[in-house]
């Protein structure tokens, strides 16, 4: 009796594991069918997005090659220091700003004039103001320039370039170098730009001498 008592719980074990089996094969049928058909759309996807790719940067190729000139995003909005009004204004105090200066200085005199320009200015006096922080000798000499902004005059043919004279001496404390050097004339380009506001900075400094 024990025996066959036995046989028919294993049995019944074995049907109800059965039944539990049968109801669970739907969800599981439909999970792989939803696996299955989401895998093929996102490889869809996905090759959509890299021939959409590959597609602009050919059309920008093919365009380069007629125009010689390779499409590029419009560089973000600088935004500068001071109010200068109006052109001469904005180059004046530029430029006095740019002929004087001593080697305990001249680093944060330069990156001023860079937050004060935009465009190829700033990125020249970003790049001097890097110079001048690492300029051993010109600290080591005692090194200082000064001097005035003689004239400021229209570039001929233009109307945002400008003729800027200046009247420098350069000396030292530290070096015989500039002993007995006489004050010198200096001849720059500079270009401005009308920002928003009506504010006006350098987009350009082009030192002549």
């Amino acid at each position: 009796m024990r025996v066959g008592r036995v046989v028919r719980v294993v049995r019944v074990v074995r049907v109800m594991r059965v039944a539990r089996v049968a109801r669970a094969m739907p969800t599981m049928v439909g999970a792989t069918v939803c696996l299955c058909g989401c895998a093929p759309l996102g490889v869809t996807t996905t090759a959509l997005t890299k021939t959409h790719a590959v597609s602009a940067a050919a059309l920008k190729l093919a365009q380069a090659e007629v125009t010689h000139e390779y499409p590029s995003p419009p560089p973000a909005l600088q935004t500068v220091t001071g109010d200068q009004t109006g052109p001469v204004d904005a180059i004046e105090a530029f430029a006095g700003t740019y002929i004087n200066w001593d080697a305990q200085n001249v680093a944060v005199r330069l990156r001023a004039l860079a937050a004060q320009s935009v465009g190829q200015a700033r990125s020249a006096m970003a790049l001097a103001a890097a110079g001048a922080a690492n300029d051993y000798e010109l600290r080591q000499g005692g090194i200082a320039n000064a001097g005035t902004v003689q004239a400021i005059a229209p570039l001929r043919n233009s109307a945002d370039r400008f003729v800027v004279v200046t009247l420098e001496r350069t000396t030292a404390t530290n070096t015989t170098a500039y002993a007995g050097l006489r004050p010198a004339w200096h001849l720059a380009i500079a270009t401005v730009v009308r920002l928003s506001g009506g504010q006006w900075a350098l987009s350009a400094w082009q030192p002549e001498n």
